[in-house]
């Protein structure tokens, strides 16, 4: 079997602040093979953004710290490496497409110049500068950019021209894998659907893996191989795209996801909402993280933590699973 691109084993990511304590990242394991898109699914809050933001080491120095676990890029630990390292990786072989495209933009730099910047930093002393220009347009026509407005600054852009540029700049690169978290969440509906195809396009043209960051299952539907659900920083459910849409057997707050999800061909008064809110995570319940929340709980579900159980390709962290025999 061929060694996946990233691998993430046990990883475990705390915040600290004031005294307490917030466990963020609970000791997760994924994988990320060559060319595979993996979507990573949860209610804000469940530790989706940390887990990227740990795989570049870009967690607040002051506060947030990885306690446990490692992170494993085609074999070698991320986790290991210094700052000066990562920087060789960040841009170049990892990329992060940001979630907020009116924030993530300089904006007193031009469009062009803040993607020459990541091509100077890793190409620089490898190409002429004419030649940098050049890829600049490049990426610009990429996305569905005019390479004429590269002289123009953010506050010239729409909110789907900003998400573009911001995509031209993690793609400068050519890099082997693309964190997107949750690119078209500050997107309206139809801007959503044209930077997803436009995501999904690219990906299938360069052959980059990508880490998809998002809270909507259908997104996953239309752009991922495999997905992940996460809740209060563990994995509670994966699978590939036809286990979780297909299977007849999930996770409780998969269940709840999808019933959350609008359906075109019945007639609902409204939908059904998961009943609580994500667990303070100062002070995570005991046993499975979602039992306060499960209309499954039972007693051993209040105490004990459940273990994944498998089926190929499918893994699900229930005890119902076990007491149904399933």
């Amino acid at each position: 079997m061929t060694n996946p691109l990233l691998a993430i084993n046990d990883l475990k990511v705390v915040y600290t602040t004031a005294g307490s304590v917030v466990r963020a990242v609970n000791g997760i394991r994924l994988e990320v093979m060559q060319g595979e898109t993996l979507g990573i699914v949860g209610e804000t809050g469940a530790g989706k953004t940390t887990t990227a933001l740990a795989v570049l080491q870009l967690l607040p120095s002051r506060t947030g710290k990885v306690v446990g676990g490692h992170i494993i890029y085609k074999g070698e630990d991320l986790l290991k490496k210094s700052e000066q390292e990562m920087r060789r990786i960040r841009g170049a072989k990892i990329s992060m497409i940001f979630q907020d495209p009116m924030t993530a933009l300089n904006p007193v730099t031009t469009i062009g110049d803040q993607i020459l910047e990541s091509l100077r930093i890793h190409n620089g002393g490898k190409q002429q500068e004419r030649r940098l220009q050049e890829r600049v347009d490049e990426l610009l026509q990429l996305v569905g950019i005019v390479p004429s407005r590269k002289r123009d600054y953010p506050h010239q852009f729409s909110g789907g021209m900003k998400q573009r540029a911001v995509i031209a700049i993690a793609l400068a690169c050519d890099p082997e894998l693309v964190i997107a978290d949750e690119p078209t969440t500050a997107l309206d509906v139809t801007i959503q659907a044209q930077v997803l195809a436009m995501i999904s396009e690219l990906k299938e043209k360069l052959g980059t893996s990508m880490i998809l960051i998002t809270h909507d299952l259908g997104i996953v539907a239309q752009t991922c191989d495999k997905v992940a659900i996460m809740y209060a920083g563990e994995i509670v459910e994966q699978g590939t795209v036809r286990d979780i849409f297909l299977s007849p057997r999930h996770h409780p707050y998969t269940e709840g996801l999808f019933g959350s999800i609008p359906d075109m061909d019945v007639e609902v008064g409204r939908l059904t909402p998961i009943e609580g809110l994500m667990p303070d995570p100062v002070n995570l319940p005991r046993g499975c993280k979602f039992h306060p929340r499960c209309r499954h709980a039972m007693d051993i579900c209040r105490t004990v933590i459940p273990e994944a159980r498998q089926w190929g390709t499918h893994s699900i962290a229930c005890h119902l699973m076990r007491e149904e025999g399933v």
